[in-house]
């Protein structure tokens, strides 16, 4: 029998705001996706992956909805919100339960209890809890059980990792989307969904880094062993050669932007001498032919910077080996020649993480397509959020004009959001906001 649950997930970037609309179609336990709706304009109010100006990006948000509203022709309500790398700690964790029931049978319940007791007391008031990732389940000393609920023992314990961020960061963005006029299924953290959905186990086993570059900032998480081990972001990203671009070319970053997505190149020896383009100069109405390899000299130069930023970080990390390779993806992953170029620096494997999906087939919208994917299955896991499929009401001309619902309850929510901040960012940020 299969049963169809409608996600929303929304991935706010320094370059671009991503709202994807996903039918998650059940069957026998499996769920595979639909994607029917996508949203993506452009970013306003981030820099290097932080909000600077919340308005700005309330109203980037606003125009990512509505843009993925209309493809589907329904209202959204509900969204998995994705909360960037920054300020993030992984902390090791133990928990010990007794099992409750009387048959002595592991239940939802036990294992709810012992994730719970593996953190009780050990988050400070600046931080807040973005989950807990299950290591392993011992029970009655016998350890590596994956899941143990049906079995029977005395003890439970759990070994996991209790990942934390800044209070300020996630309450920031919490605000932003209750603004927006949304409410939140789940908040989850990008580098997790995206190394859910991108890395094969084989490469979570091995040792791999996933480096999503997108334009403010790049965010690197390594897998070890199955399991997040380390995770950190540089405020450095595509923008960087949009910028050098817009000096070196006397252009406007918009049309540099444009430049370095049609005809950049990040590695010099494949770059085209042929392949020329004209570049409006601003301030006046006059162009100036360029070809590919003048343009990939500076893109390369700026490309190499970054990768070698990424290399002392993941020192600084303490990740010295990593069999598994590298996997790019992000919006700059993109760009031509940027493959090879890792390849030549890293000196290891080096892969593009793509999403499979028709609409989405872009390294730009593989923290949107993980963040459902991994929203769909923390709802099938003990303690785990419980999905709505009301992320999608019925069409928007069976209800009120969306014009009327903009301007009165909205302003009121921007006028004084604490009061109007649903039950649900109360209860996860409770102390802050008290």
């Amino acid at each position: 029998m299969n049963s169809n649950e409608i996600y929303v997930s929304l991935d706010i970037g320094t370059s671009s705001v991503k709202v994807i609309i996903g039918e998650m179609v059940s069957d026998s336990g499996k769920g595979s996706l639909n994607i029917i709706g996508v949203g993506n304009v452009k970013s306003e109010g981030l820099r290097k992956g932080s909000i600077v100006d919340m308005d700005d990006t309330v109203h980037s948000i606003r125009r990512a909805i509505e843009q993925a509203e209309r493809m589907v022709g329904m209202e959204i309500h509900e969204v998995v919100v994705g909360i960037p790398g920054h300020n993030i700690m992984l902390h090791p964790c133990h928990g010990i339960v007794a099992v409750s029931g009387q048959n002595r049978e592991i239940t939802n319940e036990d294992v709810t209890r012992v994730i719970e007791a593996s953190y009780a007391g050990s988050i400070p008031p600046e931080r807040v809890n973005m989950g807990v990732i299950q290591r392993q389940f011992i029970l009655d000393g016998k350890d590596e059980i994956h899941d143990p609920r049906g079995m029977i023992g005395v003890r439970l314990e759990m070994d996991g990792t209790l990942v934390t961020g800044s209070n300020s960061v996630v309450a920031n963005i919490i605000r932003c989307v209750e603004r927006a006029g949304l409410n939140f299924s789940d908040i989850i953290l990008q580098p997790l969904a995206a190394g859910d959905y991108a890395l094969s186990k084989d490469e979570k086993n091995l040792g791999v880094a996933l480096l999503d570059i997108g334009g403010g900032s790049t965010t690197i998480a390594v897998y070890e062993d199955g399991f997040l081990k380390a995770t950190s972001v540089i405020p450095v990203g595509g923008d960087l050669i949009t910028n050098d671009l817009s000096k070196v070319l006397h252009t406007s970053t918009e049309d540099a932007e444009a430049i370095k997505i049609k005809h950049g190149h990040a590695f010099y020896d494949q770059a085209s001498e042929d392949e020329y383009f004209s570049v409006p100069i601003i301030g006046s109405d006059q162009h100036q032919q360029f070809n590919q390899l003048y343009v990939s000299e500076i893109i390369e130069a700026r490309m190499e910077e970054i990768f070698e930023l990424i290399a002392k970080e993941l020192k600084r990390l303490g990740v010295t080996d990593l069999p598994g390779g590298f996997v790019l993806t992000g919006g700059t992953a993109k760009m031509q020649g940027i493959l090879e170029l890792a390849q030549d620096i890293f000196n290891n494997p080096v892969r593009i993480a793509v999403p499979d999906y028709i609409g989405v087939r872009e390294p730009q919208y593989t923290t949107a397509v993980g963040l459902i994917k991994y929203a769909y299955k923390n709802a099938r896991l003990p303690g785990g959020v419980v999905s709505s499929s009301s992320a999608v009401s019925e069409p928007i001309e069976k209800r009120v004009p969306k014009q009327q619902q903009q301007h009165q309850p909205k302003a009121k929510v921007e006028k004084n959001p604490e009061e109007k901040m649903s039950s649900k960012v109360k209860k996860f940020l409770g102390y802050f906001f008290e």
